[in-house]
């Protein structure tokens, strides 16, 4: 017997865990599959939605002077809303600079703005020990969500 997906989602975690490894890879990949047609979907969904409202849309946003934030509107009782949120992007070597200049004035660079640190764990991990020591107190790994991936072995 084949688990459905329907079945497999109706059993406990410890059912599951308790059938055979071919048929956890089989109903991971049905689910996989399943997962990535339905992201399609919506994406294919979501297409048509912006294509029927996006000239609306643009048109109210001229009317109001909003280049972004939320535009509500109604069509045929039902309640449209677009939100076009800001997303600055800041130049992180021009920040630097003025940092510096704000340091050199003698005021605090914090007061104005987030400041944050970051190591590429690939450039960490190829340093020689010595620099390394000097950086790892202030490191502390810490781990993601274990994933899986099941296979069928290759026969040799």
């Amino acid at each position: 017997m084949s688990l459905s997906l329907e079945q497999a989602q109706a059993m406990s975690i410890g059912e599951l865990a308790g059938v055979t490894a071919a048929e956890l890879m089989r109903v991971q990949a049905e689910a996989a599959t399943y997962l990535r047609n339905a992201k399609e979907l919506k994406d294919w969904i979501d297409g048509a939605i912006a294509m029927k409202y996006e000239p609306k849309v643009r048109e109210l946003r001229t009317q109001l002077g909003k280049d972004t934030g939320i535009i509500n509107f109604d069509d045929e009782g039902v309640r449209v809303t677009s939100d076009l949120p800001k997303k600055p992007v800041w130049d992180q070597s021009q920040l630097s600079e003025i940092a510096q200049r704000i340091a050199a004035s003698g005021d605090n660079p914090a007061e104005f703005l987030d400041i944050t640190y970051k190591v590429a764990e690939r450039k960490y991990t190829a340093w020689p020990e010595n620099l390394r020591t000097v950086f790892e107190p202030a490191r502390t790994l810490k781990t993601g969500k274990p994933t899986f991936r099941l296979s069928l072995s290759q026969e040799q």
